[in-house]
């Protein structure tokens, strides 16, 4: 690069200036790279470090060509070694001598450092944004299956009823935890990196704290080689990226499964399907499986970046080069997995017929029949063995626990009285069933109640 020739007298070999070159994937951080020279460069002028006449130059320079860019009128130069020094050629080509102060008391190091965590921050804000919506959407759809009595399953085998809204905010739950975990991670990133030079800091008298507060920090880095070395924040959205994926994705396999014709427990709307390119009838549930498998994509770039960084020594090494890699490409993965997901859940029709028929099959009542012989004052091992001999009984005859004549419970039990019907109705069970946290339809109203109080706590904190 003409801008670093001095102790270099040879070109770069070509091959190697394109294996060197990272502006095909750092391009997209102009944004933030000229918000901090903006700012940058009004410390250097502040600070007596430069002129005004050269501040108000590479000002109105940074401006036009930050327009340029946005408008297209500037076309990127993938030949540059990076954003960074495109900018600065650029800046200089405009306005001269000016151009090249811009970068006293800076390195590329404390840059770079300084624009992935303004990066990491802004993608932080959008990512909880949408994960705010995303509650919304599955709030409302609990809100309104309130009484859908659907079957609860643990290893995927029939198990116990619950409701499809108590179903739907146990995801919220897990969703409520990864906005906290984001928000965790953003305040995490509240120290400014510009100042700490190459890992050195500087003889020139720059003022850090002016840059941290005007760049939205809240102090500058305690030191300067952790500044520039430090990529704890990429790791930590990786890592919260990689948690709420794999929630959509587990979210997403059960929709996959809801929506087959073995289940029908909800259709997927057109717009979220697919077809065969042979098979005439199929629709395809092909945005959930994908969201399934992107998952693996993002744990992917999260093994990938903590690998990157577990052997280098301080401070800055080129190895880091790739943390954006990584990190660009969860980004927009979770990004739009999350939109898809919205529409896809917003869009999709629950079989309430179908979810209440599966319910009454499996046995699914028999915890309650146990739980009416110990009322009765049976232990509740004996219960539990009458209740599998009678579920066996059962299977033998065809017949449900509902269908069993009193006498022939009696065979089984002396214990069992007419009102048995009432204690394995599943109106009944889940209606019992309202202890805090529970499927009942008041437990799950008081769940929502609770979760929506906590989500509007959450969105004052981040705003």
């Amino acid at each position: 690069m003409k801008v670093l020739k001095g102790r270099f007298e040879k070109e770069t070999d070509l091959e190697a200036h394109a294996f060197n070159s990272s502006i095909g994937v750092d391009f997209r951080l102009y944004e933030v790279d000229i918000k901090g020279s903006l700012v940058h460069s009004e410390m250097l002028f502040r600070q007596g470090i430069i002129s005004k006449e050269d501040f108000e130059k590479i000002t109105k320079g940074l401006l036009t060509i930050l327009k340029d860019i946005k408008e297209g009128a500037l076309t990127i130069d993938y030949g540059a070694e990076d954003i960074h020094m495109f900018v600065e050629e650029e800046l200089t080509k405009r306005v001269g001598d000016a151009g090249k102060r811009l970068h006293t008391s800076r390195s590329r190091n404390d840059q770079v450092a300084l624009d992935v965590k303004l990066y990491t921050r802004e993608k932080c804000k959008e990512i909880i944004k949408l994960l705010f919506n995303l509650e919304d959407v599955l709030i409302d759809l609990a809100k309104d299956n309130l009484d859908t009595i659907m079957p609860g399953y643990t290893h995927l085998q029939i198990a116990q009823p619950v409701t499809l809204a108590h179903h739907l905010m146990a995801y919220v739950q897990m969703i409520k935890r990864d906005i906290e975990r984001f928000k965790d991670a953003y305040l995490r990133m509240s120290t400014c990196p510009l100042g700490a030079g190459a890992l050195a800091t500087t003889t020139y008298n720059i003022d850090r704290d002016f840059t941290a507060k005007n760049l939205g920090f809240d102090s500058p880095t305690l030191n300067s080689m952790d500044s520039v070395s430090d990529r704890d924040h990429v790791l930590e959205i990786l890592f919260n990226i990689s948690t709420f994926m794999m929630h959509l994705s587990r979210f997403s396999e059960e929709i996959i499964l809801f929506a087959s014709q073995e289940f029908a427990f909800i259709s997927l709307d057109e717009a979220y399907s697919t077809g065969s390119s042979i098979m005439p009838q199929k629709k395809n549930p092909d945005m959930a499986e994908l969201i399934r498998g992107k998952c693996a994509r993002v744990y992917g770039n999260l093994n990938g970046a903590m690998t990157m960084l577990k052997g280098i020594p301080l401070c800055y090494n080129k190895d880091m080069q790739e943390d954006k890699v990584y990190l660009f490409d969860s980004v927009d993965t979770c990004i739009l997995a999350t939109k898809v997901f919205m529409g896809m859940v917003k869009t999709m029709k629950p079989n309430i017929e179908r979810m209440n028929e599966m319910a009454h099959k499996g046995f699914i009542n028999a915890t309650d029949m146990a739980d009416y012989l110990v009322k009765k004052g049976l232990a509740f091992r004996d219960a539990y063995k009458i209740t599998g001999e009678l579920v066996r009984y059962c299977i033998d005859k065809s017949k449900s626990l509902n269908e069993l004549d009193l006498s022939e419970l009696k065979t089984f039990s002396p214990l069992f009285e007419e009102d048995v019907y009432k204690y394995i109705d599943l109106n009944y069970i889940l209606a019992g069933r309202k202890i805090f946290g529970g499927p009942a339809p008041e437990a799950v109203k008081k769940q929502i109640e609770i979760t929506e109080g906590d989500l509007k706590k959450l969105k004052k904190l981040v705003d």
